[in-house]
């Protein structure tokens, strides 16, 4: 970092303008905004940017599926995320997308840095084609089958298997997603980005990385396994042309966060300042993502970065996942919530979502929510903690002490327990630690209404008014120190807690310091107002209901997919398929892979070793020694580097793989017919 360079950038993982904000996208944005209301709270100079990501394959399908144009299509939706973050109170500087002229002029700076510096090669190579459709069939265009772990896949993404990053052309037994015909190999020229040259680089440079250990230790992991040149080209017309060639734009997770580069460069043209101060004069750049594109931003976005001689990221603060209803997220199921829909059309306020997602639990952990928890959170922390100790304590002071602050001195104790309060959300804020920031603030509370509790004022304004002031002054210094630590959590609530309190300007303009400034003597109070209202059980109900609701449709749907026949086969094609009973004489685990178990099966004229993507469902301990059904005569392939060389079949359940077994135990090789 640059002698004198304190700014500080903070981003977010771009939302993907191709459909509405859910409950699952807040879980970076929120955190991302708690921190940089935190950091200003501490002096820092933050400048906080993000934008939508307008480019990449699903646009342009969702774009044709709705009669639609891409720019139209990413226009409504910056518009709907632009709305919903000024909705829930995610304050940016400044709200971009990735169409505009300054994320192509950078966009392509950078790559034009690349390919001069030595960084970026043509290589010709085959990519699957569609005969019917008359064009190259790019990422979500296509699908087949994963080289590596032999599952069903996307063009781009093993989604259901292993999770690799398939480059072009990787893919087996392609088929055009449009047409559902299949698909054919041609050879085109693309452009690589040499991204095996930075693996030394990634090791060291992934060492001293910020933000959250998980996010580091995977892509490390990733980095030391393998680490293969990068195709950053793509045959479509919808993108950001790549330098030189019109046929070509860049490759979506190239311009993306590229975006964060063009979106600093827009806002320092409006203000007057220099974007270089922060991409090439050592600025502090904090990254916020989701915990799906650790890979990207981690080992993809840090090499380009050095590759174009640009500031790197100072860290990556990833979230962790989202479940709801303790029910694995996911939009095809029904387990979502909408957020414009579900939560801020129905009147509730952005307010308490936002303490929920930073209070629930550690920022990298696994968040579960459920309307359920939810209304307790807001009942017993907000509205019988928090909210109770201001209103009982202004309610009291003004009633007794003439709208006023009272006389008497502060407790010294009360200064103290603030002054620890406000060191630890500093701490938990700079660690990107919020639950502990958090729960530092509503133990102050929590000690709040103790003291108030203990030192009965109600007692004391009869026996001895002067002491009376005192407590209730301290209680007072209490309330502005929770309503100041709390405000980049609930920054409308704290606002108008603020207010009550009678105090001058904004709480957003005030330091954490200021929380142990004394309140002066004599200032007039606000009217006191509930200002967290409890949540009925019959409100609860109905929101839950909603979403159950929208969860048995999903299961109806997904039933009614299931029953659907394949294309029937002939008799002769089935009589192809040598399916045996295999017994497994060992198992075990293959590094780097959640998903995949190395096997050995006697499939009773040999033994051979199968890779299956089994490893979520069972332990290599309870697989030895156990039968199913194998295909022994399928095209053998490579998954993570590992020869596979028969097939197990298995029964997919809820997302888990069951192996197909026998009733009663047989001879290893028994013909299955």
């Amino acid at each position: 970092m640059s002698p004198g360079n304190d700014r500080i950038l903070v981003t977010c993982g771009l939302p993907y303008a191709n459909g509405p904000c859910h409950l699952g996208h807040l879980r970076t944005y929120v955190p991302a905004d708690i921190f940089v209301r935190g950091m200003r709270k501490m002096g820092k100079d933050v400048l906080f940017v993000c934008g939508t990501d307008a480019h990449g394959t699903p646009i342009v399908v969702n774009a044709e599926a709705q009669g639609t144009t891409p720019k139209e299509l990413v226009a409504k939706y910056h518009a709907h995320f632009d709305q919903i973050f000024k909705g829930m109170n995610v304050k940016f500087d400044l709200f971009g997308d990735t169409d505009d002229p300054e994320s192509h002029h950078r966009t392509q700076e950078i790559v034009k840095a690349l390919v001069e510096k030595g960084h970026v090669y043509p290589k010709e190579i085959e990519l699957a084609y569609c005969p019917v459709c008359d064009r190259f069939l790019p990422d979500r265009y296509v699908e087949g089958i994963c080289p590596y772990c032999g599952v069903s896949a996307r063009g781009d993404e093993c989604d259901q298997g292993c999770g690799r990053h398939l480059e072009p052309g990787e893919i087996k037994n392609a088929v055009c997603k449009v047409c559902g015909g299949k698909a054919e190999y041609r050879k085109q020229i693309h452009y690589f980005f040499k991204l095996s040259e930075f693996k030394d680089f990634l090791l060291k440079y992934l060492e001293t990385l910020g933000g959250t250990a998980s996010a580091r230790n995977y892509a490390a992991e990733w980095v030391r396994m393998e680490l293969k040149d990068w195709c950053i080209t793509r045959s479509m017309s919808w993108g950001i042309k790549f330098p030189g060639h019109d046929e070509l734009v860049v490759y979506v997770w190239v311009d993306a966060p590229i975006g964060y580069v063009a979106f600093t460069e827009e806002w320092c043209a409006q203000n007057n300042r220099d974007w270089k101060e922060y991409w090439q004069d050592g600025a502090k750049i904090v990254h916020f993502i989701g915990g799906d594109i650790v890979y990207h931003h981690c080992i993809f976005w840090p090499a380009m970065l050095k590759g174009a001689e640009y500031t790197l990221p100072s860290a990556v603060v990833a979230s962790g996942m989202l479940k709801i209803d303790d029910k694995k997220f996911s939009k095809s199921r029904g387990y979502v919530i909408w957020v414009k829909d579900d939560y801020l059309d129905r009147g509730l306020h952005p307010d308490l979502l936002r303490y929920y997602l930073a209070s629930y639990t550690a920022h990298n952990k696994e968040v579960n929510f459920a309307w359920k928890i939810f209304g307790d959170k807001v009942n017993t922390e907000l509205a019988g903690a928090f909210g109770n100790f201001l209103n009982r304590t202004l309610t009291f002071t003004i009633k007794n002490f003439e709208d006023m602050t009272p006389p008497g001195e502060i407790d010294p104790e009360v200064i103290s327990r603030i002054e620890g309060t406000i060191r630890e959300v500093e701490l938990g804020l700079e660690e990107y630690e919020f639950k502990k920031a958090i729960d530092s603030v509503m133990t102050l509370a929590d000690y709040g209404n103790s003291y108030f509790q203990s030192h009965e004022p109600w007692k004391l304004v009869k026996a001895d008014k002067e002491l009376a002031g005192s407590v209730l002054r301290s209680c007072l210094q209490i309330a502005k120190a929770l309503v100041i630590l709390m405000d980049p959590v609930m920054p409308s609530k704290m606002e108008d807690a603020w207010r009550q309190l009678g105090l001058e300007g904004t709480v957003g303009a005030q330091r954490f310091e200021e929380a142990a400034v004394p309140l002066p003597v004599g200032r007039k109070l606000g009217k006191p107002e509930i200002l967290f209202g409890k949540m009925e059980d019959a409100t609860i109900k109905e929101l839950d209901d909603i979403f159950k609701e929208r969860m048995i449709q999903a299961e109806s749907k997904d039933k009614k997919e299931k029953n659907k026949l394949m294309e029937t086969i002939s008799f002769e094609q089935f009589k192809g398929i040598d399916l045996r009973v295999g017994e497994i004489k060992e198992a075990e685990r293959i590094k780097g892979s959640n998903k995949l178990l190395k096997l050995v099966v006697d499939i009773g004229t040999e033994n051979r070793q199968v890779v299956a993507g089994i490893a979520e469902t069972y332990t290599p301990e309870d697989l030895v020694g156990t039968q199913a059904v194998v295909v022994a005569n399928l095209e053998r392939a490579k998954l993570f580097g590992v020869e596979s060389q028969a097939m197990l079949l298995a029964a997919d359940i809820g997302g888990k793989a069951l192996l197909l077994r026998p009733q009663e135990r047989v001879e290893p090789g028994t013909k299955v017919r």
